[in-house]
Parts: C-alpha cells; sequence; structure tokens
C-alpha cells in the first residue's frame, strides 16, 4: 500500500511538472517578445548605392514622396541607436514611411561609397542624411547631431525634421 502512494505521488508529481512547463506565457511576455525581435534594416557593405538610389527614385516618384540617404555603418553606434529610435517611436516612424524612402547607404571599410557620396556635400559624422526631392536632387544635408539630446535622440527635434522636410501632398495644396 506505502509502495501504491509513492507511485501515485509520483504520477502527480510528474503530471503537474509537465503541465507547468506547456503552460501559455502571459499577454506582458508576449509582448516583450514581439518588441524585442523587430528586426531594423542594416548596413549592407554589398549593396549598390547608385542602384538602391535609382530604386527610390521611382518609388519616391509613384508614391510621391522625398527620400533621404541614411549614411552610415554597423560600426556606427549612433546609426543603430537612430534605427532603434525610429522604430520604438511608431508615430515618428510612421511619419518618416508616409513621406520619405528611407535608403541605407554603407560607409565602412568594406564600401566607403566614395564616387555615389562624391556628388554630396561632405559628411563628418555619421549617421548623416541627406534629404533629397522625389527625382534625386539634393534640398538639405542633415548631420544628426542636432537631432541628439544626451545619450539618444530628442523626439520633438526628429520630429520637426521630418516634418519641415515631408513633401506637400496634392491634397494639402
Amino acid at each position: 500500500m506505502r509502495s501504491l502512494i509513492c507511485v501515485f505521488s509520483l504520477i502527480f508529481l510528474g503530471s503537474s511538472i509537465v503541465f507547468a512547463q506547456t503552460a501559455k506565457p502571459s499577454k506582458a511576455a508576449v509582448k516583450t517578445i514581439e518588441t524585442t525581435t523587430i528586426e531594423r534594416e542594416k548596413f549592407d557593405p554589398a549593396r549598390v548605392a547608385a542602384d538602391d538610389l535609382k530604386n527610390a527614385i521611382v518609388k519616391a516618384t509613384a508614391e510621391d514622396k522625398r527620400i533621404i540617404l541614411d549614411v552610415g555603418g554597423e560600426w556606427c553606434g549612433w546609426c543603430r541607436l537612430m534605427d532603434n529610435f525610429l522604430i520604438k517611436n511608431v508615430e515618428l516612424g510612421k511619419l518618416r514611411d508616409d513621406n520619405f524612402v528611407w535608403v541605407k547607404v554603407n560607409m565602412s571599410e568594406e564600401n566607403e561609397n566614395k564616387e555615389f557620396l562624391a556628388a554630396y556635400p561632405e559628411v563628418k559624422g555619421y549617421p548623416h542624411l541627406f534629404v533629397l526631392e522625389k527625382d534625386g536632387k539634393l534640398l538639405y544635408s542633415q548631420d544628426t547631431s542636432a537631432l541628439e539630446d544626451g545619450k539618444s535622440y530628442n523626439l520633438a527635434k526628429f520630429t520637426e525634421f521630418l516634418t519641415k522636410w515631408s513633401p506637400v501632398k496634392a491634397s494639402s495644396k
């Protein structure tokens, strides 16, 4: 009888462990998992910046947007920080996506894109943003340090920058 009680106790204990392992995560845990798996577009030294700009011009023209060239590299902490800032600040990311075709231009030892970047003003720090009209004409060169705030970016300044350079849409005229 004693061994029968021990067997049932072991079965009960074992089944409770199995059910504990298969419990569904809470909504908070799911939300945390989802927000940490958002992928940012990376700077790719293998990309051809001139081809990317040509494609961006086609897209910007079709969608009535401007183009922003984001010059930087994976080695650049502020570049990665800016990407994450735009992901984290959903409304700012929406403002960007609604008005601009964003093109990453790699600047690294593997590919400095010297020929491509020679057509633009000198870049003194990274990341650097060039605002282009939908046809590719340079409108503005932005040193992103002006958009910083401590060890991050300033939401109000970044919003003001994107708003200022957003194209005037046909329905807004």
